[in-house]
């Protein structure tokens, strides 16, 4: 595998091509016509447009992606995450042209893409599953008796579903039947597939996955645990590994399990088993996410493991160089998703140009990003800037860098998230470790942001001292003119 496509954009595309030209490996860069002056294009060895902006003329056409492959000649295509990374169709178009691609096979895919056939693989090696229905309900009194033999409160889910769309909690089951309308209406909306299920309710729940490693011969082994409670409309804001609440035990039995659903599908690459714990720690399998995750950092920080570089060893044919009981977790590390987003404003995508950015330095930091000064934030994509992450020997130590390297992230121009990181890491419920995902919801106020940055009192402090330092100088220099100007006129007038 001398040369690889890389199916995407932005910081993932420069993650990647940084880690395969480490193994002498040549990149390819397709970019859209909106990420013309990119960094990932800048890096690339070489790069080709492959439409308009919108990621539907260019990044989801898989034909595009292909022809790019042959005109360059690259042997192998890595999709990164978002985008085509966990389209079956496009991973057998990628087989059938005699590409490589670098993750699972179509049919793990297909299976994991789905929560219901999700949920039947993994009961195959009896994973604990939240009480609910296993299979796709579509008539509403039939859904109805069997949310009151789970028991309310309950959950539907969009079996096709993902960051919290098609999903609706009903406490009550007088409100049942006009939740499920919803939520079939925007599953058909958003996934094309109106199929929903139910589910128990978790209240207190904490939102656990575990990294997967599987290989062509085999061998799937488990990376430990990654911590994603901190979400904000059911998508991940702040990430750690590993969790601050599991015991050895549980981590053993959570790890096997992961295993085990890799297992059922015969997973090859980079996959995530997701899991929820409740308040007594007991865990539920959620879903498998076949690609390589945004939150992968963290693992890569505590196991010294490349995730990109064992994706593509794996894809090469090789088998795992470790078994499981070499591997061991060394110190914490803390994940930031810094999101051109308003966190005053309800967490609202924010657009405009990054008039100042600066990144952080030192000892434990790695900034993962795409963007640099002067450039504009685009408004067809993910609204990521950049993922800030942070390493300690400790837990402690690793929030407190992360805090330190809040503080030195400088950007303006746009509003983002990292007054908000600071103010869950500093947090009591955060730093105890006694939150969940319900953590926005019961903790945060827009207001405290402004309580609690000093910077900003500060930076008006130093503008307003700066006018008036301005404002004094200029009437000064007004008034010493004024002077000389009657001093000559005198001095003329008395000679």
């Amino acid at each position: 595998m001398k040369k690889i496509l890389i199916a995407n954009r932005g910081e993932i595309a420069l993650r990647i091509m940084r880690s395969a030209r480490e193994m002498g490996i040549k990149t390819v860069a397709v970019y859209s016509e909106a990420d013309r002056e990119a960094l990932h294009v800048r890096y690339a060895d070489e790069a080709i447009c492959i439409g308009p902006a919108a990621s539907s003329q260019s990044y989801l056409l898989g034909e595009k992606i292909i022809e790019a492959c042959k005109i360059t000649g690259a042997e192998a295509i890595h999709p990164g995450y978002g985008f085509l990374s966990e389209n079956a169709s496009f991973a057998r178009l990628v087989k059938a042209s005699g590409l490589i691609l670098i993750g699972p096979t179509p049919e793990a895919m297909e299976i994991m893409g789905n929560k219901l056939s999700a949920k039947a693989a993994a009961l195959k090696y009896q994973i604990p599953m939240v009480p609910g229905t296993e299979e796709a309900i579509t008539d509403v009194s039939e859904a109805k008796l069997r949310a009151v033999e789970v028991g309310f409160p309950i959950l539907i889910k969009a079996a096709a579903g993902g960051g919290g769309k098609g999903m609706r909690v009903v406490e009550q089951v007088s409100d049942f039947e006009e939740q499920m309308q919803l939520a079939v209406s925007e599953a058909t909306s958003a996934f094309g597939d109106g199929s929903v299920f139910i589910e128990r309710y978790v209240s207190s729940p904490r939102h656990i996955e575990i990294q997967v490693l599987g290989d062509t011969h085999g061998n799937i082994v488990h990376l430990f645990e990654r911590d994603c409670s901190v979400q904000r409309r059911h998508q991940k804001v702040i990430e750690e590994a590993p969790s601050s609440v599991l015991t050895g035990a549980i981590r053993e039995k959570m790890g096997k399990c992961a295993v085990d659903v890799a297992r059922s599908v015969n997973y090859v690459g980079a996959g995530t088993v997701e899991f929820i714990l409740d308040e007594n720690l007991d865990f539920f399998f959620l879903e498998m996410n076949t690609r390589l995750q945004v939150e992968h950092p963290v693992t890569e920080m505590i196991t010294g493991l490349d995730l990109v570089k064992e994706q593509i060893k794996i894809a090469r044919g090789e088998k795992l160089s470790y078994r499981q009981e070499d591997l061991h977790i060394n110190g914490h590390a803390m994940e930031l998703r810094v999101y051109a987003e308003d966190p005053e404003n309800n967490f609202l995508p924010d657009i405009g140009v990054l008039e100042t950015y600066k990144t952080p330095k030192g000892n434990g930091v790695r900034v993962d990003d795409g963007f640099e000064q002067g450039m504009e934030i685009p408004i067809y994509y993910d609204p990521m800037i950049a993922k800030l992450i942070t390493y300690g020997k400790t837990r402690e130590e690793a929030m407190d860098r992360m805090i330190r390297a809040i503080d030195e992230y400088h950007i303006t121009g746009i509003k983002t998230t990292l007054a908000f990181g600071k103010f869950v890491m500093q947090h009591e419920a955060f730093r105890s470790g006694n939150f969940n995902t319900h953590f926005v919801s019961k903790h945060f106020n827009p207001e405290r942001l402004k309580e609690e940055d000093p910077d900003e009192a500060l930076m008006a402090a130093l503008a307003g001292a700066m006018f008036y330092k301005k404002a004094t100088a200029l009437v000064n220099a007004q008034l010493q003119t004024e002077q000389v100007s009657n001093w000559k006129r005198n001095r003329t007038n008395y000679n």
